[in-house]
């Protein structure tokens, strides 16, 4: 991963990336979008005052609206205001002009939108006492050639992922509207067609961007599965090794009794792996044909991303990427979403388990390239810690929950995006200082080998209650130029070797503390970081877990003071003075607060003040 220079261009958060040392092969030469407050919404953006909201908190991103599967499959039925859409009106050409009227004033407000788009994950039922329903009342009866262009295929049965029987593939999982769930097969060419016409139409209904979801298959063994898979066995092995490995005598003939997706690592084998590998290569290909090369050839600066899943590093059973090679990964994308679900929803405070998704922001940010991103936390309680864990990571908060219809969440929001806003010099562009890398084990998940990523998680989580300032990166991406960058490489197969304190910067500070530096893209200035998740928490669930909380009422954080700082230096970096700031900062006549500090040939030493919840400190040069 290449060090970078930053020039920033007129706009909203345009950067030119300047490569210093060899860059990645797959990334665009085009200028990246940069930015660092987003709202997400799925439910409650027809609010009548949203968009006071938006006014109030000035995002500079919004994913709104459904422009794929939700919307053909849900829009005309009378479930339309139900999960997941919650469709503002009924009707496809009723919702639709809602989607164009509610974009049109996002950008009046400077705000770029993104539309989510499900790309496989249909409603409906093919016939019934009263016909077809849902998605395939809308393929049958309500398609417009004018406004779609011609159906790809006469029976919408023909799209469908299928079973081993040949039969589609169903759940009962939501049963919207008592209304069973089928998948599209994204490696069905005439799928493809049809997600190119939603595309089409989401463009010319003034989206910025989409956001794709429900990006996944399943145990699919139609025409297009069978050979596709095929295909790429015989690219990867010859027939003997085809025979000597998986037993299949001749490929051409050979009958697989499944295609597996995500499975049970326990249950993992090496064909299980060559299934999983190629379903993800194949939905990318099938992302880069549809978003990447037709979405972009009708607006070439279509910002582009995945809704992914990491929870709490799950692996083979989970992460949409887990296998996907190394030189693939993200290409292309204008950002990336990861949920972590549940995984990091309440706090554990004795137990060290803060509740946070430090971690998995520093993997994304390293795996992305520096590229913006998002954590989805299932959170509606701990609204600033989810904010200030991103911001201080280089990420763009916030994810699911921006709850704007809660006044005490609504003000915190505001609160902290203007903070944001006031100093986006510091987040826009910005990249990780880092005395220290991390290794992510991401060859031995390649190989089926679990057992490191739990010595990952256990590192990381060492490294992170010590306040070492330290990066990721996944290791198929670490060559000689990325680890040059660094003091000090700790690895999974060595995880006893970690640097001595005493050469790296130190930080006394309580565990229930997150620290991280940057440096702006102008390169000017140190910033740090930190981030206090310590808290009155929620009584306990019935189950005697801890609680998720009720809302931001139950976020009580409590003051954390006295926090000492030992911080060694840039090379050729004199400060001139160090300052701090926080969201919650009140002073009068002045617009930061100078700390105290002691200077040697070591670096520099001070001490914060008490601050609530995110306080950062900008160590400022000559």
């Amino acid at each position: 991963m290449p060090a970078r220079l930053f020039r920033l261009l007129p706009g909203f958060g345009l950067l030119v990336c300047l490569a210093v040392g060899p860059a990645r092969a797959e990334e665009p030469a085009a200028p990246r979008v940069e930015f660092q407050r987003l709202i997400a919404h799925w439910a409650n953006y027809a609010d009548e005052d949203y968009m006071a909201f938006v006014r109030e908190a000035q995002p500079q991103a919004a994913q709104i609206g459904f422009y794929g599967g939700h919307f053909w499959s849900l829009a005309h039925t009378p479930q339309y205001k139900g999960y997941p859409a919650h469709f503002p009106v009924q009707g496809l050409n009723e919702c639709g002009d809602w989607f164009v009227q509610r974009n049109k004033a996002l950008h009046a407000e400077k705000v770029k939108v993104i539309g989510h788009f499900n790309v496989e994950f249909l409603v409906g039922e093919p016939a019934g006492l009263d016909g077809p329903r849902g998605f395939f009342k809308f393929y049958h009866d309500l398609w417009d050639e004018k406004e779609l262009g011609p159906k790809p295929v006469a029976d919408p049965i023909d799209l469908l992922e299928k079973n081993a029987q040949g039969e589609p593939i169903i759940n009962h999982s939501y049963s919207i509207g008592g209304m069973p769930e089928y998948w599209a097969c994204l490696r069905n060419p005439h799928w493809r067609q049809v997600l190119k016409a939603w595309t089409k139409r989401a463009i010319e209904r003034g989206v910025d961007g989409l956001i794709i979801n429900y990006f996944y298959r399943h145990d699919c063994h139609c025409e297009h599965c069978q050979r596709g898979f095929k295909a790429y066995l015989a690219e990867r092995y010859t027939p003997q090794e085809l025979a000597d490995r998986f037993e299949i005598q001749d490929l051409a003939k050979h009958q697989f009794e499944e295609i597996v997706y995500w499975h049970k690592p326990a249950e993992s084998t090496l064909l299980r792996r060559e299934m999983l590998r190629w379903s993800q290569i194949s939905n990318k290909e099938a992302y880069d044909e549809v978003f990447v090369k037709y979405g972009r050839s009708l607006k070439p600066d279509l910002m582009l991303a995945q809704w992914n899943h990491l929870g709490d590093f799950s692996q083979i059973s989970g992460d949409e990427r887990c296998l996907l090679p190394a030189e693939m990964w993200g290409r292309d994308e204008t950002y990336t979403w990861y949920s972590a679900g549940a995984s990091a929803s309440a706090t554990d405070l004795e137990q060290h388990e803060l509740g946070d998704v430090t971690l998995q922001a520093r993997y994304v940010r390293g795996a992305m390239n520096d590229k913006p991103f998002v954590i989805g936390k299932y959170e509606n309680t701990r609204i600033r810690s989810a904010i200030a864990e991103l911001a201080a990571n280089g990420g763009a908060p916030m994810g699911f929950y921006a709850r704007h219809s809660d006044p005490l969440a609504r003000a915190e929001l505001v609160r902290y995006y203007q903070f944001l806003k006031k100093y986006q010099s510091l987040y826009e562009g910005n990249r990780s200082h880092a005395e220290v890398l991390l290794l992510y084990p991401r060859q031995s998940v390649h190989a089926g080998d679990l057992e490191p990523v739990a010595v990952f998680r256990e590192l990381g989580q060492k490294l992170l209650e010590q306040h070492v300032l330290f990066d990721v990166l996944p290791d198929d991406l670490a060559d000689e130029a990325a680890l040059a960058r660094y003091a000090h490489v700790v690895t999974t197969d060595k995880p006893d070797q970690l640097p001595p304190a005493e050469e790296l910067s130190q930080f006394e500070a309580p565990y229930t503390v997150r620290v991280s530096a940057s440096r702006p893209a102008d390169g000017k200035e140190l910033t740090l970081h930190f981030v206090n998740y310590n808290r009155t928490e929620p009584p306990r669930q019935k189950d005697g877990k801890p609680s998720p909380g009720r809302g931001i009422i139950e976020e009580q954080p409590i003051p954390v003071a006295g926090i000492k700082v030992r911080l060694k230096l840039p090379a050729d970096f004199q400060p001139v003075r160090v300052e701090m700031v926080t969201p919650e900062m009140k002073l009068t006549g002045a617009t930061s607060l100078e700390l105290p500090v002691r200077q040697d040939q070591d670096g520099l030493s001070f001490e914060l003040p008490e601050f609530l919840v995110y306080a950062v400190v900008r160590v400022l040069p000559r």
